[in-house]
């Protein structure tokens, strides 16, 4: 009908079909015909009955092509798709902590459980004063994202710990422990992944030739790591790169990595996965030596004002803490005087978390002492080898040890102290900061105090670093006459032992020869 409007009434079936056959022809760009954008348009003038259509002709006919046109990926885009920015993606997740749950999601809690969340801002305000932290808007994303973390684990305390930084990303560190019993399934997965891998390694060697020679050397006996709840472990530990992320459960760490960490330097890159390529290598990805480093950090620089924990009075250990490794708070602890807590001698604070001995653990074991089963297996061997020499016990400072005993840093004392403010001393508060790791600092008024740390993970060092030389080559035997290869006669030299042999055989002839007569004269 619309083509015969267009050529006329007197046009023939032959010519309108020719017609409309041109006008159905699609556009190459658009992918459109005008026959159909015509319809369109005439369909929305008829629709929309507007006076001055005539007028509007031209936006309408744009308004349909406009609406018919879907672009490839986003089809309510016009325009170029942009992907979004880092500080977009960053608002987008940190925009969840701001979510107030709905009344209806929120359970009502059966007993009265003490909130382990704590009041991050006010403790920020102290370090704020002193010139440290993160700022009250990261700070307070932080403090959301702790409750994030209380709310989706069974949590007895949360600390913030600290921030180290990364040359990619950074970590949110915290200090979590769980309630009592709430750990102990996590610790039988552990215990069961233990297993299987020993059992994999089992079923390897019985897979392999027994004709192969097997070697004498045995390697140095592995240190065991120390239980959850104890020494290097005795807290757990949490990490995020931004508020807002996932927290990620840091693993246990072990002796072998503590050893190893104290031997290399290196930055963290943010990503848990990644390779530590170093010498001595490193027995673990970059979430090893980040615990490793965060336990290191912790026993060198947690303190807390004398007299604030004591030992429980039934302790059977040594009155000076030796042996140690808990404590309560005191009820009856009454605060030192600021000024007191920045004396020099700084015999006011006391390290509450334990000394880290050379062996990488809190508590010294005998390596040398086997299990029964270990013992049966090698009796018959242990009969032919000499028995090793008893190592020497490690001891370190006790568990509430004064920071006035710690060792100096390159002639500097291991702590600076000093306080908030010169101006209104009456309100200041004690600050101490770690000459030994730089970033590490505590601050102290009244019956306050907390521990901080930011920083990127390094302890202090008077000189550059440089990577230990590599061991000795091992023998690989004896070095003796018997094997020793000597250099090779010359002509003259084996002329002239063959002249000494020779005189030496006619010299025997000789006297065989005069034995000989001496019998035949008898």
């Amino acid at each position: 009908m619309l083509t015969k409007c267009i050529l006329g009434s007197m046009a023939s079936e032959t010519m309108i079909q020719n017609a409309k056959a041109f006008l159905q022809q699609e556009s190459p760009d658009s992918k459109l015909n005008l026959y159909d954008h015509l319809c369109s348009v005439m369909h929305k003038i008829l629709e929309n009955r507007t006076p001055n259509s005539v007028d509007l002709l031209e936006s309408l006919s744009k308004e349909v092509k406009t609406n018919k046109f879907a672009p490839a990926g986003d089809p309510s885009s016009l325009q170029d798709v942009r992907p979004a920015s880092q500080e977009v993606e960053l608002a987008n997740v940190q925009n969840k902590l701001f979510e107030k749950p709905s009344e209806e999601a929120e359970p009502e809690p059966e007993d009265e459980v003490e909130m382990p969340l704590p009041d991050l801002m006010d403790t920020a305000h102290y370090f704020e004063q002193a010139g440290l932290g993160l700022g009250r808007e990261e700070t307070f994303r932080i403090f959301l994202a702790l409750k994030k973390l209380v709310d989706t684990h069974t949590l007895q305390s949360v600390r913030f710990w600290g921030k180290i930084l990364g040359t990619e990303k950074n970590y949110i560190v915290a200090e979590v422990e769980y309630r009592e019993g709430d750990e102990e399934g996590q610790e039988g997965e552990e215990e069961e992944g233990e297993e299987s891998r020993e059992e994999e390694a089992d079923e390897a060697k019985e897979g392999e030739d027994d004709n192969l020679p097997t070697p004498d050397y045995k390697p140095p006996p592995v240190i065991p790591k120390e239980e959850t709840g104890t020494g290097c472990n005795k807290k757990t530990y949490f990490v995020c790169n931004e508020p807002g992320g996932e927290w990620t459960k840091l693993p246990p760490v072990t002796p072998a990595q503590i050893v190893c960490a104290r031997q290399i330097k290196k930055f963290f890159t943010g990503n848990l996965e990644a390779a530590v390529i170093s010498y001595p290598p490193f027995p673990g990805t970059e979430i090893n030596y980040l615990r490793a480093q965060i336990a290191r950090i912790s026993a060198g620089t947690h303190i807390s004002p004398v007299d604030y924990y004591k030992f429980e009075e039934d302790d059977e250990d040594d009155s000076d803490g030796e042996g140690r490794d808990s404590f309560v708070e005191n009820v009856e602890f009454e605060p030192p005087r600021v000024q007191e807590l920045i004396d020099p001698s700084l015999s006011n604070w006391v390290h509450h978390v334990q000394h880290i001995l050379p062996q990488g653990r809190c508590v010294w074991v005998n390596p040398t002492v086997k299990t029964e089963t270990e013992d049966f297996e090698d009796e018959e061997e242990e009969e032919e080898r000499e028995e090793p020499d008893e190592p020497v016990p490690e001891h370190g400072p006790p568990l509430l040890n004064p920071i006035s005993e710690d060792s100096e840093v390159d002639s500097m004392p291991a702590w600076s102290a000093g306080l908030t403010s010169n101006l209104v001393p009456q309100y200041a508060a004690a600050v101490l900061r770690s000459n030994l790791w730089p970033g590490a600092c505590v601050f102290g008024l009244d019956k306050k105090f907390e521990n901080l740390y930011i920083g990127w993970g390094h302890k202090y060092t008077a000189e550059n670093y440089s990577p230990p030389a590599p061991a000795a080559t091992q023998e690989e035997y004896p070095s003796g006459a018997e094997v020793t290869e000597v250099p090779d006669p010359t002509v003259d030299e084996e002329r002239a032992l063959q002249a000494v042999q020779q005189e030496q055989l006619d010299r025997e002839a000789e006297e065989a020869e005069m034995e000989e007569d001496d019998e035949d004269d008898d």
